[in-house]
């Protein structure tokens, strides 16, 4: 199954990172496309996009200055699925992504995510007291899939904080 395209641009207000694509995203070729995954709710009801958006309007998303990418390209039907080496690859190549394009804010959709990319064994929802890539902040969120535990009000609260960091940033670039 072929990767699904980042979408990507220098200097971006959030980059969002994720595991990797779900089987249902490789088919189609969009970010957070499975039926299941909330992803674009969540950022609809934290403030972060003023309208619902869909999966097949992702690369839209750039006007508003947020991007994607995952820490492994390959979609599988599960995390579970996804090998070592393949999270090892990945963390060198996000290094990069976020080295060269520098976005402000990267976020984790996920502890598990943030954890493999910084090689923590926790971390706290929100903004991290360190950041892995000098001059980008990074963000940890809850995952977005529907297999979540945590209530969907407590998952967007925390992505609202999100909203009010980026505020914040943009304020002080005006």
């Amino acid at each position: 199954m072929p990767t699904i395209p980042d979408h990507l641009q220098n200097h971006l207000d959030i980059l969002f990172v994720g595991f990797n694509p779900s089987l249902r995203s490789g088919e189609v070729g969009h970010h957070y496309a499975n039926p299941r995954n909330r992803f674009w709710q969540i950022l609809y009801r934290s403030g972060l996009t003023p309208r619902l958006y869909t999966p097949d309007e992702d690369g839209d998303l750039l006007e508003l200055s947020y991007g994607f990418t995952n820490i492994v390209s390959r979609p599988t039907r599960g995390v579970e699925d996804i090998k070592p080496e393949e999270y090892a690859q990945g963390r060198v190549e996000l290094r990069a992504k976020l080295t060269e394009y520098r976005p402000q804010i990267a976020c984790f959709v996920g502890k598990g995510v943030y954890t493999q990319y910084s090689k923590k064994a926790k971390a706290p929802w929100g903004f991290q007291d360190e950041s892995i890539t000098e001059g980008v902040r990074e963000f940890v969120a809850p995952s977005s899939s529907g297999l979540v535990r945590m209530p969907l009000d407590d998952i967007v609260d925390i992505y609202r904080e999100l909203k009010e960091g980026l505020d914040l940033l943009r304020e002080g670039q005006s």
